[in-house]
């Protein structure tokens, strides 16, 4: 692996840090984004059974808020159960606003390293190409000069597509789950609202 580096000269190092980073967003958003953890289907029941039994205290919201993101939407609702429907809608939405928000953290970074590392190794490209025709002189070609400009272009081409497919594999795949995820919330508050209003049954 490092006599690769080396062959591929300087302008490497940028797309190794990339990568770096890339897997970093990837592992980190992987283990976020359970919907078990973000949104566990047997939350809402639970809640309802309790609103049921004992109404809403602070306790219970400060149980649900430090439970999950779905725990912290269904808090906002019901710290305003006592409004109207449309109050209760408004709070739940605010809150959905800030937990989706936070869903997407990091992946304008992982989008920008699948957008940016074919440039990059594009960038390389050029360097071995500037290497490749400094090889040449009056007198003749340097063989080992030219062979490291090809060697610089090649591998910076090839290393800046690694790392941009896989990246844009994940930003894409994170951006679609995301937006299940806040779905899935959606549909949960808003059975909530209902439910409390005595306008759907479980």
């Amino acid at each position: 692996m490092l006599s690769l580096i080396q062959a591929a000269g300087w302008p490497i190092w940028p797309i190794i840090i990339a990568s770096v980073v890339a897997l970093g967003i990837i592992g980190e958003r992987m283990w976020t984004l359970r919907l078990s953890v973000i949104a566990p289907k047997e939350l809402l029941p639970r809640v309802l059974n309790e609103y049921k039994r004992n109404g809403v205290n602070p306790e219970m919201l400060g149980r649900l808020q430090s439970h999950s993101p779905l725990g912290q939407i269904l808090a906002a609702g019901l710290k305003n159960v006592k409004s109207t429907r449309e109050i209760m809608k408004e709070s739940i939405e605010e809150s959905g606003r800030v937990i989706a928000h936070d869903l997407n953290r990091y992946l304008t970074t992982l989008g920008t390293i699948a957008a940016l590392s074919p440039l990059m190794g594009l960038f390389g490209t050029l360097v071995g190409m500037i290497e490749i025709f400094g090889s040449n002189s009056p007198t003749g070609s340097n063989p080992a000069q030219l062979a490291y400009g090809i060697s610089v272009a090649l591998y910076n081409s090839a290393f800046g597509i690694l790392v941009a497919i896989p990246s844009m594999i994940f930003y894409r795949h994170f951006r679609a789950k995301i937006d299940d995820i806040v779905v899935e919330m959606e549909l949960q508050a808003l059975k909530l609202v209902e439910m409390v209003h005595g306008e759907r049954e479980i």
